[in-house]
């Protein structure tokens, strides 16, 4: 029998603990620390291959490949306690950093990989006009996501 062979494209939206501008720091660089630093443990620990990463001081959107080894409430759990205790270790912002524990994820076709890269690069300049609020709205609508997001 021949291998098990999965591609699932993941776009993971997840916020700061009560929706705070913690992705700010003194530090210039942290907001691409952070980023970095999230897709090398996704791409090395949790062999979840990276697309795309950005977001704003208050949310992040991430599209990987879903390792088929973990379920995708696994994968975020882990990402986000891990980021969240290396920002804590390293004092990159003034207070305790956390992030919510909700959080949404949706499957993207390989034909619309492009579209949703693009979505995610634009983040600030998207960010003008609309709040995360209306953008996870929006988001969950376009997705037919009828009941708020499994916290973990």
């Amino acid at each position: 029998m021949p291998p098990s062979l999965t591609k699932i494209w993941i776009h993971s939206v997840f916020s700061t603990i009560d929706c705070k501008p913690l992705i700010q720091s003194v530090q210039a660089e942290f907001e691409a620390m952070l980023y970095a630093h999230i897709k090398q443990h996704l791409e090395h620990d949790l062999k979840c291959y990276v697309q795309a990463i950005n977001g704003m001081p208050d949310h992040l959107h991430v599209l990987y490949l879903l390792n088929a080894n973990y379920a995708v409430k696994d994968i975020l759990k882990n990402l986000k306690g891990e980021s969240s205790h290396w920002i804590n270790q390293h004092d990159f912002v003034d207070s305790r950093f956390a992030w919510e524990k909700g959080y949404e994820a949706f499957s993207v076709s390989d034909s619309t990989v492009e579209t949703v890269v693009r979505h995610i690069q634009q983040q600030k300049e998207y960010h003008k006009t609309l709040s995360f609020r209306e953008e996870s709205h929006q988001l969950s609508l376009m997705h037919r996501l009828e009941f708020p997001a499994l916290t973990i």
